[in-house]
C-alpha cells in the first residue's frame, strides 16, 4: 500500500524507517521530512496542517494510510477533514477526532477527562483572568512546589513547576492576564504537586480494542542530573525497570481501560496512538497528561523493539481487524541519546554540517533536525540526531549510545552523559 507520514522529526523518522521494512509497503511518502527520511521514502514539501495540499497529494499519488506524527493537526481537525470529504473519507488516518485530540489539546478538557471516568490524577482547578483573585486562594490551599499548566499548545514550554508562591501567583497573572503564551494560556490549569518517578506508557487503538505498547521514560531537562530548562526530551529509555508486568496490569486495570471505555462512552472516535504521561507515586500510578500521538525521543526507544509488522497493525484499524493482530515485543532494552544545537532550547543557530554519521555501527541513526544540501547533512532544529542502541540491559545500550554520539560532529554539538541516571 502507499503510505504517507505527517511530519519531520526523530519521531517521524523512527515511524517511516519501521514502516519501510513492511512487505505491504509500497511506496512511502514523508511530509515534510528530513535528510534521515529521504533515506527510506520520499520527502515532499508539504506543512502538515495544509490539508488541502495534502488531500491533493493523497489522491494524485493514490495515498490508502496517512500515519500523523505530530500533534498539531490532529488538534486541527485533520481525522475530521477525511472523514467529511467524499474523496477522502474511505482512506485510513490514524489519529483521533479533533474532539479525542482535545486531550492533548486541552488541559481543563482532560482534567475533566478523568474525573468523569474515576482515572487517577493530582486533583486541580482551571482559572482564567476573570477568576484570578480565585486562583490565588486556590495556589494559597496548596503546598509548593506549584504546578501552572497552560490549557492549549504552547510547543511543550507552558508548564511551570515552581517552589515559591508569590512568584507561582505572578506567573498565573502573567500567563492568564498578560498572555505570556498567547491564547494557550487564556486558561490556566492549577494543579497539586505529584512526587515520584515519571514514565510514559503507549497504547495503539481503533477506539474498541487497544494494545499496549512498550513503556519508555525520557529525561527533558537541557543539563544533567535533571537541571536546566525543560527541552522536547534529550534521550529516552525502554523499558521502564520498575514498570515490570505487575505494575503495567495496574496501569490498563486503573488508566488504560478507564481511559479506552471513557472515550467511546463519551462518543468520541480515536483510532490511533494514545501517549499516558504517568507517575508513579509510591507504587500507584497517576496520570500527568495524555498526548495524542507518540511522544520524542519515546519513538526512537519504542518503535525499535516491536518485532511486528507496525504497517499491518495500521492497517488493522483501518480494515477492521486490529483485534486479530498479534504485537511482539523484542526483551531487549533500547536506549536513545538525543544530539542538540549549541544554545537549545533558547537561541540556537541552523545549517552547520554534520559528519561522521556513516562511522556509526552500533546504533540506530534517527534524523530529527536535519536537511539535506546537494551531498551535505545540516542541522535544521535544536534536536538534531537520536542515536538509538540496543543491549542486554540499559548500560550496555547506553554504552554503545554514547559512543555513538562521540563519532559525530557538528558546531555546538551537546548531548547529556547521564540519561538513565536515576534507574
Amino acid at each position: 500500500m502507499n503510505v504517507l507520514i505527517l511530519g519531520s522529526g526523530g519521531r517521524e523518522h523512527a515511524f517511516a524507517w519501521k514502516i519501510a521494512k513492511s512487505s505491504s509497503c509500497n511506496q512511502l511518502f514523508i511530509a515534510p521530512g528530513n535528510a534521515g527520511t529521504a533515506e527510506v521514502g520520499t520527502n515532499i514539501n508539504i506543512d502538515v496542517n495544509d490539508f488541502e495540499n495534502i488531500k491533493e497529494f493523497v489522491l494524485t499519488e493514490s495515498i490508502e494510510l496517512v500515519l500523523v506524527g505530530p500533534e498539531d493537526p490532529l488538534v486541527n481537525g485533520i481525522y475530521n477533514f477525511f472523514k467529511e470529504d467524499e474523496q477522502l473519507k474511505d482512506i485510513s488516518l490514524i489519529g483521533p477526532s479533533k474532539e479525542g485530540a482535545q486531550l492533548e489539546g486541552s488541559k481543563e478538557f482532560a482534567k475533566e477527562f478523568m474525573f468523569r471516568h474515576n482515572i487517577p490524577t493530582a486533583k486541580y482547578q482551571a482559572f482564567t483572568k476573570d477568576n484570578l483573585t480565585e486562583g490565588y486562594t486556590f495556589l494559597e490551599s496548596l503546598e509548593a512546589p506549584y504546578v501552572l499548566k497552560a490549557d492549549g499548545l504552547a510547543a511543550g514550554k507552558g508548564v511551570l513547576i515552581l517552589n515559591d508562591l508569590q512568584q507561582a501567583k505572578d506567573e498565573l497573572k502573567a500567563m492568564v492576564a498578560d498572555a505570556k503564551f498567547g491564547t494557550a494560556s487564556s486558561t490556566v490549569v492549577i494543579e497539586e504537586f505529584l512526587d515520584g518517578i515519571e514514565l510514559s506508557v503507549f497504547v495503539l487503538t481503533d477506539g474498541d480494542s487497544y494494545k499496549i505498547l512498550p513503556s519508555a521514560k525520557d529525561y527533558k531537562r537541557i543539563g544533567e542530573g535533571n537541571t536546566g530548562l525543560n527541552t522536547g526530551g534529550m534521550g529516552a529509555i525502554s523499558p521502564v525497570p520498575f514498570a515490570d508486568r505487575f505494575y503495567i496490569e495496574k496501569v490498563e486495570r486503573e488508566i488504560i481501560k478507564p481511559t479506552v471505555e471513557g472515550l467511546k462512552k463519551d462518543n468520541i472516535e480515536y483510532k490511533g496512538f494514545i501517549f499516558i504521561g504517568l507517575i508513579n507515586v509510591k507504587g500507584e500510578p497517576k496520570v500527568i497528561e495524555y498526548n495524542v500521538r507518540m511522544g520524542d525521543p519515546e519513538t526512537e526507544v519504542v518503535i525499535p523493539r516491536i518485532k511486528s509488522d507496525l504497517l499491518n497493525l495500521l492497517k488493522g484499524i483501518g480494515d477492521g481487524t486490529f483485534s486479530e493482530k498479534d504485537l511482539e515485543i523484542t526483551e531487549e532494552v533500547a536506549t536513545t541519546v538525543m544530539l542538540v544545537s549549541g544554545g537549545y532550547p533558547e537561541a540556537y543557530e541552523k545549517g552547520k554540517e554534520i559528519i561522521g554519521i556513516e562511522k556509526v555501527s552500533d546504533s540506530i541513526v534517527f534524523h530529527a533536525g536535519t536537511k539535506q544540501e546537494g551531498e551535505t547533512v545540516t542541522t535544521n532544529g535544536g534536536r538534531v540526531i537520536a542515536l538509538t542502541s540496543f543491549g542486554e540491559n540499559m548500560n550496555d545500550a547506553l554504552k554503545k549510545s554514547f559512543d555513538s554520539a562521540e563519532k559525530i560532529a557538528f558546531e555546538g554539538k551537546y548531548f547529556r552523559k547521564d540519561i538513565g541516571f536515576d534507574l
